[in-house]
């Protein structure tokens, strides 16, 4: 009897074994045999099955042929417009962070300080945001969970809590930014009737209105956002055709790289704000919203080739507007004393003293853009809310009580701040400090999204090679790179003292240990390091 246990506990632990092994060779979102899958049910999902669009144009039988089919050929594939027509929309949605009014900020400050010579940096750095976010794309779709949600599963439970504060902070530092910015606007639309305080609380209000046509089918919500780019593509055009800016200018600003040490703090903000910490979250999630099989390689395939074409189309269409609203500030106000104190607040005035306006003011032309800047931003902001906190946290919360709490976290210090800076120099100080609370975050969303694409355990086949490692991790390198100036520039103007000085080395220190960590966990290194460790504990 003894041996037959002794048998019957050495199987078990084999088949366990065997178990576990299988589960770290599949991505994380295929299920293992044995596998309890009601565990899946207590997660929270980023869309429920019936919320998902159907992409496919067949039927089950035919999808499973062709893919046979192609996976014995090696071949791609067909390109069918239709298709693109029914993934179209997450890109869209991801491009509206690259387009809100902190970014708009950022560009007319670049064309009034320095011209059209950093446009060839917004196009490269355009450039950069779209390699990004295709990965956020590419771990969403091969895993079928949005990066949160991995984060929670990949890392120890004080460094995930470490993560998902980080990611909330960003995303409140981005919202407070969106919704000033919308509030701005309806300030200049009202022609000063309604404040700042006024405009937030009215932002506030219709996000919800906005969101809840998410419950009438995503492509409602997604056809919103449409119709807000369209109003900005339009807008900024306007002012674009009206000011007559150089296009020999303009051309050379794309094509010749130029870089002066007057301008170096406007290429920096450049750089800097293309990142947006709470937009990779959203999009690994937003890709979701189709009915891809992750288990199904041919499914993976068709959804990435898409959503590549889509995302691309989107970002360009984004960088247009961008050059826009650079390319009028440098015509207008380039080596004007004006330059040096320009922001979203007094912009709209400072377009209508320069250029007036004919059939419609300059002013509400800009107002009307920044408008609809702030108003997608601000809805993005609160989608990306939920899913960040319902992917770390695990919440089976709800949809309308996660956007309540999303909100109150940015609208709260948001009235605050529209309260007590209610002019342009306390905004303009505010925004500042606004853009280094998140480039501080920027490695806390980089750098897990580039360790989940890299594993073989989390991805399958579908992880990132070696050559593209190398790049990623460049470009991530020098985005935190970029971002460590700025914030060095920044700091040692502001904190002065030997109090505040020692304060800051500690939480830089702090900060990098933290960098380090992420960069360096499951690799060789860390394993010596703690390896060692424990000899000298022991």
């Amino acid at each position: 009897m003894a041996a037959h246990a002794g048998a019957g506990t050495a199987a078990h632990a084999d088949a366990a074994r065997a178990d576990d092994e299988a589960r770290a060779l599949l991505p994380a979102s295929a299920p293992v045999a044995g596998h309890d899958e009601e565990d899946e049910d207590l997660e929270e999902r980023a869309f429920e099955a019936s919320e998902k669009v159907i992409v496919s144009l067949s039927s089950d039988d035919a999808d499973a042929d062709l893919e046979a089919q192609l996976a014995s050929s090696s071949g791609s594939p067909p390109f069918s417009w239709r298709k693109l027509w029914l993934y179209t929309g997450p890109g869209f949605l991801m491009s509206i962070a690259f387009l809100d009014p902190g970014n708009l900020e950022g560009d007319l400050q670049a064309g009034a300080a320095a011209g059209d010579t950093l446009l060839w940096l917004l196009m490269w750095a355009t450039a950069m945001g779209l390699l990004v976010q295709l990965l956020a794309a590419r771990l969403g779709v091969a895993t079928g969970r949005h990066l949160a949600e991995l984060c929670r599963d990949e890392y120890p439970d004080w460094a995930r809590r470490a993560l998902w504060l980080m990611a909330e902070v960003a995303m409140v530092g981005a919202d407070i930014q969106e919704v000033i910015g919308s509030a701005i606007a309806i300030k200049i639309l009202s022609r000063g009737y309604l404040p700042l305080w006024a405009g937030v609380v009215i932002t506030a209000l219709d996000c919800f209105i906005f969101l809840s046509l998410e419950n009438y089918g995503v492509r409602k919500l997604e056809a919103v956002f449409a119709v807000l780019i369209a109003t900005m593509a339009v807008s900024f055009a306007w002012m674009f055709t009206d000011t007559k800016p150089n296009g020999k200018d303009l051309l050379v600003g794309i094509l010749v790289p130029k870089l002066s040490s007057k301008t170096i703090r406007q290429a920096v903000g450049v750089v800097g704000c293309v990142i947006m910490p709470h937009n990779v979250f959203l999009h690994s999630a937003l890709v979701q919203s189709r009915k891809i099989d992750p288990k199904k390689e041919y499914q993976v395939r068709e959804a990435l080739r898409y959503y590549s074409i889509e995302s691309t189309v989107a970002l360009a269409i984004s960088f247009m507007i961008n050059l826009f609203v650079t390319t009028v500030f440098a015509k207008g106000f380039y080596g004007t004393k004006e330059a040096g104190s320009i922001g979203l607040e007094n912009a709209g005035q400072y377009l209508q003293e320069k250029f007036g306006g004919g059939f419609l003011p300059i002013l509400y032309i800009w107002g009307i853009g920044l408008l609809a800047a702030g108003q997608s931003s601000t809805i993005t902001g609160t989608y990306a809310g939920q899913f960040i906190m319902g992917g770390f946290l695990n919440l089976k919360l709800k949809k309308w009580l996660r956007a309540l709490i999303t909100r109150s976290f940015a609208i709260v210090p948001t009235i605050v701040v529209a309260l007590f800076f209610d002019s342009s120099d306390a905004l303009d100080v505010l925004n500042e400090w606004l853009n280094v609370l998140q480039s501080i975050q920027i490695p806390f969303a980089l750098i897990p999204l580039i360790t989940l694409v890299s594993k073989e355990q989390v991805m399958g086949v579908f992880k990132i090679g070696h050559k593209m490692q190398a790049v990623t991790w460049t470009v991530a390198a020098l985005l935190i790179t970029i971002n460590g100036y700025l914030l060095l520039d920044f700091f040692s103007s502001e904190i002065r003292g030997p109090l505040y000085g020692s304060v800051l080395c500690l939480a830089v220190l702090a900060y990098a240990a933290f960098v380090l960590y992420l960069i360096l966990r499951g690799t060789e290194i860390s394993n010596k390091i703690i390896v060692a460790i424990r000899k000298r504990l022991s």
